[in-house]
């Protein structure tokens, strides 16, 4: 037993982790690397052995429980803020997603105007109402000088219309006089039947 703790020790002493006076669990207000070299001071020595007092070793080893529960209760704490922090980092992942879809919707209506129901661009959209612009200045300017021209034609055919009306109106009078004259002409030979 004693060979086994004298080999265990310096495991203890290699493996032993140098904390300072305010976190580690103490003993006497030493730290366990001042402990264990005290021990060993203290110590006697048999040929090739150190010889502890039990009480000594009594003293380190619950020293060493107790910065071995301490550890293990840290060990233990930053596990679960860990799993704390990995549950709060998915949490804020995921409201991170969620926000960051909706600015890309956001920035996609800031950025569109619907159009007949669909969402458009607003430099689509600029371009489809210039293009609807432009091609109603030309169909009205194509009807404008559609009107222009048929005016044109309608005050010729006004025009010629009343030349036609007048000539029309000097061929009746020509015609009435020429059938007055006829008239007469017969009246005349009429009566000059009549007498003979």
């Amino acid at each position: 037993m004693k060979k086994l703790l004298i080999l265990v020790l310096p495991f203890l002493f290699l493996f032993s982790v140098h904390l300072s006076a305010q976190d580690s669990v103490q003993v006497h207000k030493n730290t366990l690397n001042n402990q264990m070299i005290e021990a060993f001071e203290k110590s006697n020595s048999y040929q090739e052995y150190k010889v502890i007092k039990k009480s000594q070793l009594a003293n380190l080893k619950r020293s060493v429980l107790d910065s071995v529960a301490t550890l293990e209760k840290q060990i233990a704490t930053q596990q679960n803020d860990l799993e704390a922090q990995k549950s709060e980092i998915d949490s804020l992942s995921k409201s991170l997603k969620t926000t960051q879809e909706q600015l890309a919707e956001s920035k996609q209506k800031e950025d569109g105007i619907e159009l007949f129901g669909v969402l458009t661009s607003k430099s689509t959209y600029n371009a489809i109402m210039w293009g609807v612009i432009i091609l109603l200045f030309f169909v009205g300017g194509f009807l404008f000088y559609r009107f222009l021209n048929s005016h044109k034609v309608t005050k010729a055919a006004q025009l010629k219309m009343a030349e036609i009306e007048i000539e029309l109106e000097d061929h009746r009078r020509k015609s009435l006089e020429r059938e007055q004259k006829l008239r007469r002409k017969l009246q005349d030979e009429i009566n000059k039947n009549r007498k003979i």
